[in-house]
């Protein structure tokens, strides 16, 4: 089997797409609590967000170890060293944006002085005190963090894409459940 054709662990397909979707509805939400005025629907949007922040962030944590203790397949042969680097550093990226946005997001929360409470029942620790300054800091951070994950996740598509359609070195097929 070639390097392009070998397939990653089921269980590393299956974090992929969970997270794919995931990080699709976390920001959508997120794009859309924004424009809203004050409201309880607004409060209840803005905690279901956080859940689904905290449940992406465990999620993150156990493809970390994943992928730490089993090796992906090998980039395609065909495939230059520049870009094999290119393709490594950008996976990288991708991985500590995954663990930056939520912990941004946490961080936000803690310093505006609304806890995070998972699911209603266990309630995480504010990681900076209340600080208003620190709590728009952090608002920045994880919005403008988010609008870069958007543009390596275009990046990544499009690489996926062009392997499809253009390489037809049947790349994406690894990623196939």
């Amino acid at each position: 089997m070639n390097s392009s054709s070998a397939k990653f662990t089921p269980v590393a397909i299956g974090l992929h797409w969970i997270m794919a979707a995931g990080l699709a509805i976390a920001f959508g939400v997120g794009q859309y609590m924004s424009g809203l005025e004050l409201s309880p629907w607004k409060l209840k949007i803005y905690t279901w967000h956080k859940w689904l922040g905290v449940t992406l962030f465990l999620l993150v944590g156990i493809r970390v170890t994943w992928r730490l203790t089993h090796r992906p397949p090998a980039l395609p042969s065909t495939m230059n060293q520049r870009l094999q680097k290119i393709t490594e550093a950008a996976h990288r990226a991708l991985y500590v944006l995954m663990v930056l946005i939520p912990l941004t997001g946490w961080l936000h929360s803690s310093a505006a002085g609304v806890s995070v409470v998972y699911f209603n029942l266990f309630p995480l620790p504010n990681l900076v005190p209340k600080d208003k300054a620190l709590s728009h800091l952090f608002e920045t951070f994880h919005q403008t963090l988010n609008w870069a994950l958007l543009a390596l996740v275009l990046g990544h598509v499009a690489a996926a894409l062009k392997h499809q359609l253009i390489d037809r070195d049947h790349l994406m097929a690894r990623m196939h459940p």
